[in-house]
C-alpha cells in the first residue's frame, strides 16, 4: 500500500497532499457506483483511480476489500462520500431548476457533475482548482474522449490567488443567479482564507443564488486521530488528513450568512442516511459526528 505518500498541501497535481484527497473521494465514488443499492453514479471515478500511479492498488468495488464494508475506509468513509455526493448533486439541480444557470465548484477536484448530471442546456458549469489537478482530469477525460453535457469551463486557478479575476475572465457573470458548492474543501482552509470566501461567495451573488459546503464542527480534531475512520485512511493509502486539516479554530460561516441575510440550514450526514436508508450512522469515536452539510439561499426580493 502507499503507506508512504508525502503529506504536501502545496503539492500541484494529484500525486500527494490535498490532491491525493481528491483520488480517494473518486476511488469511493467508482464504489458507490458500483454497488446493488448505489446513490451516486460516476462512471468517470475509476477511470481517474486507474490512472494515477499515487493509487495503483485502490479498490474501485466493494468486492475488491478483503473485509468488504466492514472497512472503515471503503466501507463506512466510501459510502459517506457516495452519500455526500447525492446529496449535494440533489442539491444543485435543484437549484438550477429554480433560478440559477451558473454553477461554480470551488475546488472542483475531480468533479465529473458537468458530465454525469442532467442540466438545464443553458447552464455553465465553472470548475475551479489548481492547474496540476485540472491538466490531470482533462487528460483522463480526454482518453475517455468524454463529452460533458453542459457548457464547461474550467478555471485554474488556487483559491488562495486571486480566483475571482480568473473566474470573471473566463465568463461568470455576477449580475446573474448562481450556485456554488465548497464539498470537501473549507476544512482544508486557514479560518481567515474561509471567511473571505464565503464573503466573497455573498459579494460575487445575486438575488436567488445558493451555497452548499460542509464544515466541522469538532473544537480538537486531534480528539479523533484514533478514530477507525482516520486510522485506516492513514494505514491503508497513507492519507493524514488530521495533518491536511487546518488546526485553527473554525469561523462560524453558517451564522455569517445567516447575518447577511441568507437562509441557511444545517445538517448531520446522519440526517440523510437516514433518509435514504443508505449511509453511515452514528459509532463510538466517530470521525463524522461533527461534520455538518450547510445550505444557504440568498432570497429573491
Amino acid at each position: 500500500m502507499a503507506g508512504t505518500a508525502p503529506q504536501d498541501t502545496d503539492v500541484e497535481g494529484v500525486d500527494a497532499g490535498v490532491g491525493l484527497t481528491a483520488l480517494l473521494v473518486a476511488a469511493a465514488r467508482a464504489i458507490e457506483t458500483h454497488r446493488h443499492d448505489s446513490l451516486a453514479q460516476d462512471a468517470y471515478a475509476e477511470h481517474f483511480v486507474r490512472a494515477a500511479p499515487a493509487c495503483a492498488d485502490w479498490p474501485v468495488r466493494i468486492e475488491q476489500v478483503p473485509d468488504g464494508d466492514g472497512n472503515p475506509l471503503w466501507g463506512r468513509f466510501a459510502r459517506y462520500f457516495g452519500l455526500r455526493t447525492r446529496v449535494l448533486d440533489d442539491f444543485l439541480l435543484r437549484s438550477v431548476r429554480t433560478s440559477a444557470r451558473q454553477v461554480v465548484l470551488l475546488g472542483a477536484g475531480l468533479d465529473t457533475r458537468a458530465l454525469r448530471l442532467d442540466w438545464p442546456c443553458d447552464c455553465v458549469v465553472f470548475e475551479i482548482d489548481r492547474a496540476g489537478v485540472l491538466a490531470f482530469k482533462h487528460q483522463v477525460l480526454t482518453d475517455l474522449t468524454a463529452s460533458p453535457k453542459v457548457k464547461r469551463v474550467p478555471v485554474p486557478v488556487d483559491l488562495r490567488a486571486d480566483w475571482v479575476t480568473a473566474l470573471t475572465t473566463a465568463g461568470f457573470d455576477p449580475a446573474a443567479p448562481s450556485v456554488w458548492l465548497a464539498e470537501g474543501l473549507l476544512f482544508y482552509l486557514p479560518s481567515p482564507a474561509e471567511t473571505y470566501l464565503i464573503d466573497t461567495v455573498d459579494r460575487l451573488t445575486t438575488q436567488g443564488s445558493a451555497l452548499a459546503f460542509e464544515a466541522k464542527l469538532e473544537k480538537d480534531l486531534q480528539a479523533y486521530r484514533d478514530s477507525p475512520i482516520y486510522t485506516a485512511t492513514r494505514e491503508q493509502i497513507g492519507i493524514d488528513l488530521l495533518h491536511l486539516f487546518d488546526k485553527g479554530p473554525r469561523p462560524d460561516s453558517a451564522g455569517d450568512l445567516t447575518a447577511k441575510g441568507w437562509s441557511t440550514s444545517m445538517h448531520t450526514p446522519f440526517d440523510f442516511s437516514r433518509r435514504h436508508r443508505r449511509g453511515p450512522l452514528p459509532e463510538p469515536n466517530d470521525a463524522l459526528e461533527g461534520n455538518r452539510w450547510v445550505f444557504a439561499h440568498k432570497p429573491s426580493p
